[in-house]
């Protein structure tokens, strides 16, 4: 999930991670190898990775101009949509931003090296007007509209702040980071939106982004409130009950009168028995107007079937977040018949939580001998080798391997092998029963791994269960379906979760996954371990406000460091994207928005 982003689902809440440089991508435009990396990529995909009509040097994005064609293109993705609004905790996946970018508008756009840019379609500017107090004004182009011709102004803007601002309950919110540090925020006008913060964040352009940003005119029409911009944290609670009713509840699915798009699609049909939305052009799309006319997102819960699609010319697209070895394989032998491979390093990584209010693992030896049972590399050369060769565990929650702060925590703490594991257990008091697992105070070591239906994370409980075994613990899978898009994983209904979550490169936004949860401020909103470590809280406090990136990595290598003292989750890796294509000039994979981000400008080829 973005943290929450979860990872099939990626889950989504943006955290950080500089930007990572794409690593390579299948064949050449010609269904010919054009000179391959190790993963079996073409060099030509790494100049996917930027928009048609990008300034990178002024950090600017416009979709580029391309011929309009009938299509439809139909993609492949590995869970299915489910909100319009991806922004509460019960909603909020990878999958449904993988749908919405290219739906609804925001200040930014990632392109595929994770590089932040402005959203020049719709915005002229984001600037930092005051550094006293804190200010940043928003300039919003005059004529955006949303696709049913409704304004797209400077009250959709106010709507994402009172949304996510942690000031109303009544507004579920999955993340407060950025918008609770904003105290006020006011349209100037309806192009000019300005917001004022109790403190430095630096991290700015990371709000505001495109699932932030819902239509506030709906919102009005639906509960009668006439003006959304009137209505602050100190309305009438009946008011401000109408409205966070609405925008909790009511966003989720299609119902086609209630979801207007403001990006270059809308979307026009879901079938949710199929896990299939279909999206068409937006007629009052502000921006260029090329790309294909109706786009078909499918879900495939197994990777293997999404490539045999692709072989069969069932789907143009398959863009997975989940690596298997088999589809991989496949996709690479496609060249022939015109498909291109790509396979890049993501803005994700997989993990394990532990539960703390778990009898067992609320226990720090229980937890820290499970860490040490986990050879983490047998499992990423067993399940990734093929997608990526030289995969290699994560040693980091807050840092990705390329960035600059990153360290390995976790090599000194995990797969030690189960001789350590044993050693712990017994300096607790814990004792080997006649089954093989131990026990203490008449409980034996037993606890299970929740996860979504996804093939390789079977494989990988699986993988655990014999490393566990050998150690005196006992794992059991629990294969859930809807554990992410139910919202199982946000009410702490697990022992040990395993999912993904999707990193935007902004590390300050991974504060709520981790920080102790207080439903009066809307802190720890995504820390569903019900993990609470004073030293973990005062890092990222101070992280948050620092105005040097120095000190602010200084502070983000503390919270990094004092989590893994915790062993309260263990990273397993950083999952590779893994995408192919045929029939369209060039699709590039973004790690943390889809294949859809920059769809508009997606050319027939052949």
């Amino acid at each position: 999930m973005r943290r929450l982003k979860a990872a099939s689902a990626v889950t989504m809440a943006a955290v950080a991670a500089l930007a990572l440089s794409a690593c390579g991508g299948g064949s050449g435009s010609n269904g010919t190898n054009s000179g391959t990396d190790q993963n079996g990529s073409s060099n030509d995909v790494k100049s996917m990775a930027v928009g048609k009509a990008e300034n990178a040097s002024a950090g600017t994005f416009k979709l580029g101009d391309a011929p309009a064609w009938d299509g439809p293109v139909t993609v492949g993705i590995d869970d299915a949509y489910s909100a319009y609004n991806n922004q509460t905790p019960d909603t909020n996946t990878s999958y449904n931003y993988y749908v919405i970018t290219s739906v609804l508008a925001g200040s930014d756009v990632l392109d595929g090296n994770n590089k932040v840019l402005l959203n020049n379609d719709v915005l002229d500017s984001w600037n930092v007007t005051s550094t006293s107090p804190y200010t940043v004004t928003y300039k919003i182009k005059p004529g955006v509209k949303w696709s049913d011709g409704a304004a797209w102004n400077c009250k959709d803007f106010y709507l994402g702040w009172l949304s996510g601002s942690g000031k109303v309950k009544d507004f579920n919110a999955a993340s407060t980071t950025g918008y609770s540090l904003i105290n006020d925020a006011k349209c100037v006008d309806d192009q000019t939106f300005v917001t004022t913060y109790s403190q430095p964040y630096v991290d700015y352009k990371g709000l505001f982004d495109s699932a932030q940003l819902l239509p506030a005119h709906i919102l009005e029409q639906q509960t009668g409130i006439p003006d959304i911009t009137k209505v602050t944290p100190t309305t009438d609670p009946a008011i401000l009950k109408k409205a966070g009713d609405f925008w909790t509840n009511q966003w989720k699915g299609f119902k086609k009168e209630l979801m207007p798009a403001s990006g270059p699609y809308m979307i026009t049909a879901f079938d949710q028995n199929q896990g299939a939305v279909t999206l068409e052009k937006n007629p009052n799309w502000i921006g260029a107007k090329g790309g294909p006319k109706k786009i078909v997102v499918r879900s495939f819960s197994d990777t293997k079937a999404m490539a045999t699609a692709l072989q069969n010319g069932e789907i143009q697209v398959a863009a997975s977040t989940q690596p298997d070895a088999t589809a991989a394989t496949t996709m690479k032998g496609l060249a022939s018949q015109g498909v291109i491979y790509g396979s890049a390093p993501q803005l994700t990584y997989e993990h394990l939580d532990m539960n703390y209010k778990n009898d067992i693992l609320k226990d720090l030896p229980a937890r820290k001998a499970f860490f040490q049972a986990i050879n983490r590399q047998e499992i990423a050369d067993k399940l990734l080798k093929e997608v990526q060769s030289d995969v290699k565990p994560m040693g980091s929650l807050i840092f990705q391997a390329n960035d600059n702060g990153y360290q390995d925590l976790y090599g000194s703490k995990a797969g030690l092998g189960a001789a350590e594991a044993k050693k712990t257990l017994e300096a607790d008091g814990w004792t080997l029963g006649s089954d093989g697992i131990y026990q203490k105070n008449g409980k034996r070591f037993s606890v299970t791994i929740s996860h979504n239906n996804n093939p390789r994370r079977d494989q990988t409980v699986e993988l655990v269960i014999s490393q566990a075994k050998a150690a005196g613990i006992e794992v059991k899978n629990d294969n859930d379906p809807t554990f992410l898009s139910g919202g199982r994983v946000s009410t702490g209904n697990w022992d040990i979760a395993l999912f993904a979550w999707s990193q935007a490169p902004f590390k300050s936004q991974s504060q709520p996954l981790y920080e102790t949860a207080n439903k009066a401020t809307g802190a720890g909103n995504q820390n569903w371990q019900n993990l609470s470590d004073p030293k973990v809280d005062q890092a990222f406090a101070q992280a948050v406000v620092a105005t040097d990136e120095a000190t602010a990595i200084k502070h983000y290598q503390e919270a990094d460091a004092a989590l893994a003292d915790d062993y309260a989750s263990l990273p397993l890796f950083s999952l590779p994207s893994m995408w192919a294509f045929q029939g369209i000039d060039k699709v590039y994979m973004q790690s943390y928005n889809g294949a859809l981000w920059n769809a508009g400008e997606w050319a027939k080829r052949g």
